[in-house]
Order: C-alpha cells, then structure tokens, then sequence
C-alpha cells in the first residue's frame, strides 16, 4: 500500500519567528491526514477501518466514526479553501454520505439509537455538512439527500448522557432545520439551557454536573454551542458565548508549553491537537481577546509539536496514543479513528488567508515573555510556568470527574493527581500509577490511601489548597508554587504506624532516566537534561525513586522520585516536601521551613516569604523583604 508523505512548505521565519508554520503548512497537514487515510476506506468510502485496537462500540461503528471525524477534516479544508480543492476529494465523502445512508448498501451506518457511539458521530457529519453544503450536500439529488436527513433525524428522541453529549444534539437538530428536514426545537433549547447547569465562571464549564474539568471545556462545551450560533444566527446566544470563550482564553492560552506542549491532563488525551480548537474558534467568532498572532504562534506550535514527534506516524496516521501509541491513554470508547476529533484543530481554515490570525506575525506567547502564575479558581487549579525551559505546570486542587467513579475502585491518574505538566504525564499502569503526584498514607498492611474524591477549599496568588479523605485518614494539603517548584504542606491525620509518601512527576524517556537518591532529595533525570526531583523539607525521613516500563505516555522508561516518613506518629502531623520538574538546576533549591501550631512559614528565594494558615480554609500570606502582602 502506498504511504502518502507529508511535503511541508519551507518555513517562513519572517512571518512565523517562533513556529515558522504558516496557513500552507496546517493545508498540507490536512491533506497529508485526509491522503492518509483513504486507503483503509471501505466500498463506496462509506467507513474507514483504519488499523488499531477496537472500541467497545465495535468494528462497524468505528468504522462510522472513521468516515465523520475524518469528514470534519475535510469539511474545514473544503469550505476554507471556498470549494478550490481537488475534486475527488468532494466526490470522496459525497460518496461516503450516500453509501453509509443506504440501508442497503453492505457498509451502511448503524442507526442512531440510545446512548450510543453513532450519536456522537452524527455532531460531525452535521457540521461537516453545514460547512461545505454548497459543494456537497445541495449538489445530492432529492433522494440522496432525503437519505442523509433521514438517518440524522433518527436522533431524535434519542438518549445521551448527561455531559457534552447534549450539545451533539443540539447541531444534529439545527442542521436538520436549516436544510427543513424533521427536527425538534425543543432538543435544541433543551441543550442550550442544560448546558447553563454546567457553566461555573470565569468561562469555565464542566463537563456534566460535578468537577470535571478537563479539555471538553474547550474542544466541547465551548465549541459546540458557538458554532450552533453560528449555524442559527443566534447574535444573542453569540455574545453570550463569546464573552465566556474570552474569559477562557484568558486562562487557556497558558496550557501550552514553549515547545508547543499541551499540559497532559484529563481523558480523550489521544485527541491531542485538538486542544487548539478554542484559540481558533474565538479568532473565527471575535471573541478571543489574544492577538492574532498570538493564537496562531500557539495553535502553530501545538501542531508542529506532534508533527515533529511522530503524530501522525510513518503511515500518515494518528493513533490511539500521545506521541506513540499508547493504548492506556485512550478510554474503551476510544477506538482506530477516534484520535480524528483531533480534526477540530483545523478550525482554523475556515477564517479566510488573509485574516489577521494567518497575516499578522506571530507574538510570543506567555510563556515565550516571562515566568507566569495563573490562579483559576473555578476549576481549583494553579498554573506556573518558567520562560527558561518553557515547561507548564498544573497544580490540581479541584478537578476529580466526581460523578465518574471507575467500576473497579481504582482513582483515575488522569483527574485526581496533585500536579500534571506540559512534559510528564501520570504513570498508567501497575505499582507505580499510585506514587506520583499523591500523597498516600500507607498502612501497616501495605494498603496505600487513595484521593479518590477532591474537596476544594482555596485558591489564591500563586497558592490552591484542597483534602481529600480515604476512611480514617483525612489529607489537607496546600500548595505554594514558585518558579519551577510547587512547595507540599501536607496536614495528614492518620493512625499511628502509618507511612506518608508525597510523590514527583513520572519522568520518562525512550531510555531508563538517571537516577540520584540522597538522604533529603531523589531526582530523575532525562538525556536531555529535564529533571524531576522531590526534596524533604519538614517531616521526611528518606527518600527514593520508583522505576517502571511501558506505564508513561511519554516514554518507555520511567522513574518517579518520592519521599517517605516511615512513622507516623497518630493523630495529625504536618509534612513538607519540594517537587519540581524543569531543567533549571541539578536538584531544587533549598528552602527554609517554620513549623509552629496550625503555622508554615516558607522562606523562598529571592527573599520571599510565604506563611501558610493551616485551618479549615487554608490561606496564604506573602512578604517580600520584610513587607506583607495577602
């Protein structure tokens, strides 16, 4: 079979300084994808069985869901290019919309009934359709077409769950009515409204009820209910959206490290680029508040990023995975042509060439300027990033996916660790998925304490606080960033006998990191020079480092330091540890530490002084050479 290569343009180092990707090179991308693909097509192009492990939905449906999120793609392309695109690839999906909507035909789709894959997979055709409509849909004849809104109308009626899946109803409903096929306005209001149940400020939105704060805010919750208004013209709703996604952006335009790293937290993590698509829907709506050039040098770098990395792979293919495969990433809902909703990051295309966001030259993003400090205290989250290494951080002290407890009890490494970065992500599988980033209470019989549910209690200038309680034992913890560290001021009630453990990112490498223990400090270190490392400061009696294989996203060897308190002494005990990764230094920085009654007093570099309140609302005070500030 013949393997499509991927022939980039030259880089425009005038017009793009940081990412030297241009409109042509996300054009050349698509086509390379929509290339890729074509050969696993079946009879008539109605499914795309591409190769990869099979979701719980089955072969047939993973072949639907090859052909709409794909389809997508080519919606952004086709329409962004005004229809001047090689016609076989029109005549391609038009061909796959009249196989798949044929009762008849061997590869046609399964019909859209409770709860299932196919409604997810209807949202995308809906789009796609809308989109490139006068090249494709109008061009059907009357009975082709009726075929096509027959088999989306059998949405109607249909239940979802109670989360994002609402909003795919909502376009499915709204397609239907632009084109006067049978629909229900009520489905499409009653998702609207749903939604608002949802939205906790700040532009912020879980997905479903509880504290589920991930990428669907972005790639889903907000991106869903624009593009309805886009489709309505609902200039009402619009603006309501709109200011949302601008005080998102706000926030969003720090997930992304200087390489173009993404912050590996949250499910559907093998949908990877996708994570750009907000940046381009509020340039497409007017609602971003980030330079033009800003989104593209972010959106830019976040596309080059995995390019470079090897997604898509040799075969023009993106796989179940981060860089490579990587089956643990995915949920069983993912199968072969689920990572396509990464085609939501070509967005983009559908803003004429010469929009400012394709024209203007690109600006640094913030991390390109100078270290940051976000607080986001809607989803209990804490930011830090530092311009020398370009790495992000994000300190966790509120998203858990409370209302999605796993069926075999275990917390998912995704949602309930303390911290996730642009350049480690959680360990996966077997022992090591409980160390990093938990802090566990160990009991006499080896059973580690798990944060399974997360109780956010503050948020403030560069510190969050959260507990967490696991049967006797109650964990309240306060995190204190500065720089590159994130300083752990543990208040652990716990039975007498019972070891503390506070573990550092999982660092992991095509090759086993190096290794350091010392009596205070264990560090991980990478070939190329990024460190994990974990320092005692209050309460620790040793210190090691976990190793593992094929449990990390990144890597196939990984290491995680951590240290421990072997003795703990009953009642409550307060412990403080240092965790950083970075590349900033062989080993974090010494930090002073005063422990009095319901008191921790942290003495920073650059003559800082952090003194936190330990009661049922933790707080933090800072002073800077002998000033106080709250």
């Amino acid at each position: 079979m013949d393997r499509p290569a991927l022939d980039l343009p030259p880089l425009d180092a005038r017009r793009s300084p940081r990412t030297g990707w241009t409109r042509a090179h996300w054009e050349a991308v698509a086509d390379h994808l929509l290339a890729s693909v074509a050969p696993y097509a079946t009879d008539d192009f109605a499914q795309y069985r591409l190769p990869g492990r099979p979701s719980r939905a089955g072969e047939v449906s993973d072949g639907l869901e090859g052909f709409a999120r794909t389809f997508l793609l080519a919606a952004f392309r086709i329409a962004g290019a005004g229809g001047d695109v090689p016609p076989a690839l029109v005549e391609r999906y038009a061909r796959g919309l009249v196989a798949g909507t044929d009762p008849a035909h061997p590869y046609a789709w399964p019909a859209l009934v409770d709860m299932s894959q196919q409604l997810v997979e209807a949202a995308s055709v809906a789009l796609a359709l809308h989109e490139t409509r006068p090249w494709l849909f109008d061009l059907l004849s009357p009975v082709e077409q009726e075929r096509v809104v027959a088999w989306l109308a059998g949405f109607t009626g249909k239940r979802t769950p109670d989360n994002n899946w609402v909003l795919f109803r909502v376009v499915v409903e709204q397609f239907l009515a632009g084109v006067g096929g049978p629909h229900e306005p009520d489905g499409i209001t009653g998702g609207l409204e749903r939604i608002e149940d949802w939205y906790v400020g700040d532009g912020w939105y879980s997905d479903g009820k509880g504290k589920n704060f991930d990428y669907y805010c972005g790639w889903a919750m907000h991106l869903y209910p624009s593009l309805w208004a886009r489709m309505a013209g609902d200039t009402a709703r619009q603006r309501l959206y709109a200011r949302r996604l601008g005080l998102f952006l706000e926030q969003y335009q720090h997930f992304f490290a200087a390489d173009g790293g993404p912050v590996h937290q949250g499910r559907s993590l093998t949908y990877r680029f996708a994570t750009v698509a907000p940046l381009w829907l509020g340039a497409l709506t007017g609602a971003s508040p980030l330079p033009p050039g800003r989104t593209r040098r972010i959106a830019g770098g976040v596309l080059r990023h995995f390019a470079d990395r090897g997604a898509p792979d040799e075969r023009g293919l993106l796989t179940l995975g981060w860089y490579a495969p990587f089956p643990p990433t995915a949920q069983d809902y993912s199968g072969p042509g689920s990572p396509y909703w990464a085609s939501k990051a070509f967005l983009g295309l559908l803003l004429p060439p010469d929009h400012p966001a394709w024209t203007d030259p690109e600006e640094p993003a913030p991390v390109d300027s100078a270290d940051q400090a976000v607080s986001m205290s809607a989803p209990g989250w804490l930011l830090h990033a530092t311009r020398s290494d370009g790495v992000v951080r994000l300190v966790n002290h509120g998203s858990d996916r409370d209302r999605v407890p796993p069926a075999d009890g275990v917390p998912d490494p995704h949602y309930l660790k303390f911290a996730y970065t642009s350049h480690t992500g959680p360990e996966l599988g077997g022992a090591a998925s409980g160390v990093d980033n938990h802090l566990a209470v160990i009991a006499p019989d080896g059973v580690a304490s798990t944060r399974g549910r997360i109780e956010p209690l503050a948020v403030g200038d560069r510190f969050a606080a959260s507990a967490y309680r696991d049967g006797a034992v109650h964990v309240l913890t306060a995190s204190v960033v500065h720089g590159a560290a994130e300083v752990r001021v543990h208040r652990v009630t716990a039975p007498a006998g019972s070891r503390v453990r506070d573990g550092g990112h999982a660092l992991a490498a095509p090759v086993p990191p190096e290794v350091h223990v010392g009596a205070d400090v264990a560090l991980a270190r990478r070939p190329d020079g990024l460190t994990s490392a974990v320092r005692s400061l209050h309460g620790y009696t040793s210190a090691g480092v976990l190793t593992a294989r094929g449990a990390n996203a990144f890597g196939e060897h990984s290491a995680t330091p951590y240290v421990v308190a072997d003795d703990h002494p009953g009642g409550t005990a307060v412990h403080v540890s240092l965790v950083q990764v970075g590349v900033a230094g062989e080993e974090p920085p010494a930090v002073g530490v005063r422990v009095g009654d319901g008191l921790v007093v942290l003495e920073l570099p650059g003559a800082q002084t952090a003194t936190v309140r330990l009661g049922d609302v933790p707080t933090c005070e800072w002073a800077v050479q002998g000033r106080s500030r709250p």
